[in-house]
């Protein structure tokens, strides 16, 4: 029997390589992996539909679910994960020092609706008290699905395609936050400052807090080709599965890390997290996912309730 062909695209990640690589497989699928970045995959998809399944905005996923629009369906593997601690930057000498600082002020975001933005706003309200009505949300770009917010929170588009940095330091916003660091702070030119110096303290701290490691992204599947196809869900999720493992074995050797004590920094982080930091699965990760729909329910991004149980594959929840 002909295996079923079907395009899949995502960032590249370390620990999908064997599955690009052919090393593992996903059963009864011809699979074409295609390497696309975040902002422009997450665009073509749900405004074109030009993959079969993809990496997708966890926080647009919300969106849509929550005005019925559920052409795509999830499955519990989230090929990415941050806190938004460390992406939290200031105007060097603005005397921005604290959350607390920034009410009032002007934060920078790629747009409103964005799973960093979702995740760091959710932060910032919940455990700093900083709360989405406090500040005002200047965003660069078009919004990808488009939540109905309330009139309660106030978000001023920029035209132009502009850098979050440059409006930075010009003193167009107090603060940004996006998923790259800034190029100023990579260059260590000193007109940027972290919100949160030791931010490793402080994310730590979160998820001992709340054992939340925030979802960034998930996998999620033309629902017309599960309706037909519905076994395509678990292939997938074994497949992807199959690779994280993979990895991870190739990653016991510490000469196969180009850190010189990486073999170490991955024994820290297990024995901080007692599992694998990237973990996967519906049953694992029902609280994470919990805990993202609150946030965008805080946010005003939600035109509905949303259960965790309704946005991914049923043959996928019990993982």
């Amino acid at each position: 029997m002909a295996k079923l062909k079907l395009t899949i695209a995502f960032d590249k990640y370390d620990y999908l390589q064997p599955l690009r690589d052919g090393e593992v497989h996903a059963e009864g699928i011809d699979l074409n992996i295609l390497t696309v970045e975040s902002g422009i995959r997450h665009e073509r998809m749900f405004h074109y539909g030009e993959y079969d399944a993809c990496e997708f905005s966890m926080s647009s996923y919300l969106v849509a679910r929550g005005q019925d629009v559920d052409w795509l369906q999830a499955i519990p593997f989230f090929p990415r994960r941050m806190w938004g601690h460390k992406f939290c930057f200031t105007r060097a000498g603005s005397g921005i020092k604290k959350p607390a600082d920034l009410k009032g002020g002007r934060i920078g975001l790629r747009s409103y609706e964005n799973t960093l933005a979702l995740v760091t706003k959710g932060m910032l309200m919940n455990s700093y008290d900083l709360a989405v009505s406090d500040v005002t949300w200047v965003i660069v770009n078009r919004e990808n699905v488009g939540p109905k917010l309330p009139s309660t929170i106030k978000v001023e588009f920029i035209e132009g395609k502009r850098k979050l940095e440059d409006l930075l330091v010009e003193g167009k916003v107090d603060a940004e936050v996006e998923p790259d660091l800034p190029q100023r702070w990579i260059r260590g030119d000193g007109s940027v400052e972290r919100l949160f110096p030791d931010f490793e303290k402080e994310e730590k701290a979160y998820y001992q807090r709340t054992k939340v490691y925030p979802i960034m992204h998930p996998i999620v599947i033309k629902k017309e080709i599960l309706d037909r196809d519905p076994w395509v869900a678990t292939s997938l999720y074994e497949a992807l599965m199959a690779s994280r493992k993979a990895y991870n074995e190739f990653m016991e050797q510490p000469h196969r890390l180009s850190f010189a004590w990486g073999r170490s920094y991955l024994e820290e982080e297990r024995k901080f997290f007692g599992k694998d930091p990237f973990y996967q699965g519906f049953k694992e990760n029902y609280n994470d996912v919990q805990n993202l729909i609150k946030f965008a329910g805080q946010q005003g991004m939600l035109a509905r309730d949303l259960t965790v149980e309704e946005l991914f594959t049923e043959n996928t929840r019990r993982t």
